[in-house]
């Protein structure tokens, strides 16, 4: 019997030691932490490219806390258009202690086209402070609201090949609008001139790219080559390193333009001007009508419903009553022609 309360007795003291533990015991739990307040150095911005070097917007905010223990926060501002609940933000991790961020315009208009915003545009956009010390225990600021107007930012590329003899001091241009990486324009190529090459900088081959093979290419590639005499539109993505080539070439087509006559596939070619945007043409004409159309094919077609030099898709054919020779300005972005006599 002694020896049994013995047992009990040891088992007893044990018992309060374990409970003096657990009660000592220094526990680490997360919890779900104070938001950091966000403000911004101003709500309405209109970017411009007289100041671009200057800084636009700076944000600042404050230091997230009380997420139960001491930790580092991993502090991350978003930006995001208005209504898009950051579905896909851009992002900026703000490291160590540093409580702002700041952009110059031109960082800042850079920023939103691409997100692809048209330039000129304004739009109202969100930005908040995402803080963390997990993904798991992100929480976040409030939001705060920018209305920005943006400006054009366009960059280019440029294309050598046998269409120009391969003069790298003189290439045609891609263009991207918004200097997203993605540059557009038309090259015309000619019969056994199809050989070119992309060049970031005019005037030196280093960085040139050529054909990497499947639609890709690289710095390292040989020659690309165009699928046929004509003008292809190029589109190179630099991001996803890429190049489309896909005919697309407008025309006159009528009674008038002499060699058309409304015949298919006789469509007097126009060139496009990449640098000023513009498709152009010196045609003889005759007493007649004419339109101009993509690709020899009535798909996409403009007319002038008014004959003022305004242009309307399927619009009514465009009369031209003295024959010569005429020089013919095709603008698509503004939809209008200017017709000069020579």
């Amino acid at each position: 019997m002694k020896a049994f309360f013995n047992k009990i007795f040891l088992l007893s003291i044990m018992s309060m030691l374990i409970w003096s533990c657990k009660k000592d015991e220094v526990r680490v739990i997360a919890t779900d932490g104070k938001a950091a307040t966000l403000t911004a150095s101003s709500s309405t911005l209109v970017l411009a490219k007289a100041t671009e070097a200057q800084t636009a917007i700076t944000f600042t905010f404050t230091a997230p806390d009380d997420f139960g223990y001491q930790s580092v926060v991993t502090s991350t501002l978003q930006i995001a258009p208005k209504g898009t609940n950051f579905a896909a933000p851009k992002e900026f991790p703000i490291e160590g202690k540093v409580l702002t961020k700041s952009f110059t315009g031109l960082e800042f208009n850079a920023l939103l086209l691409g997100m692809n915003l048209l330039p000129g545009s304004t739009t109202d956009m969100e930005a908040r402070i995402k803080s963390s010390i997990a993904p798991q225990s992100a929480i976040f600021s409030n939001l705060t609201p920018i209305k920005v107007t943006t400006y054009a930012l366009i960059s280019y590329i440029y294309v050598v090949g046998g269409f120009q003899g391969w003069n790298k001091d003189a290439p045609d241009s891609l263009i991207s609008a918004t200097s997203n990486n993605i540059y557009v324009g038309v090259i015309k190529f000619f019969p056994a001139s199809f050989g070119f090459k992309i060049l970031p900088v005019v005037g030196t081959w280093t960085g040139a790219y050529g054909d990497a093979g499947a639609g890709k290419i690289s710095t390292t590639g040989g020659d690309l080559t165009a699928p046929a005499a004509g003008n292809y539109q190029l589109t190179v993505d630099l991001t996803a390193n890429t190049l489309v080539a896909v005919p697309f070439s407008w025309g006159l087509v009528g009674d008038a333009p002499v060699g058309s006559n409304w015949e298919a596939g006789k469509d007097i070619a126009m060139t496009f001007d990449n640098g000023k945007q513009i498709w152009t043409v010196t045609a003889e004409m005759v007493a007649g009508k004419f339109k101009f159309r993509l690709n020899n094919a009535w798909a996409n077609n403009f007319g002038d419903d008014g004959d003022n030099g305004s242009l309307e898709s399927g619009g009514a054919d465009i009369v031209n009553t003295v024959a010569g020779t005429y020089k013919f300005e095709l603008d698509l972005i503004n939809k209008t022609y200017k017709k000069t006599k020579i």
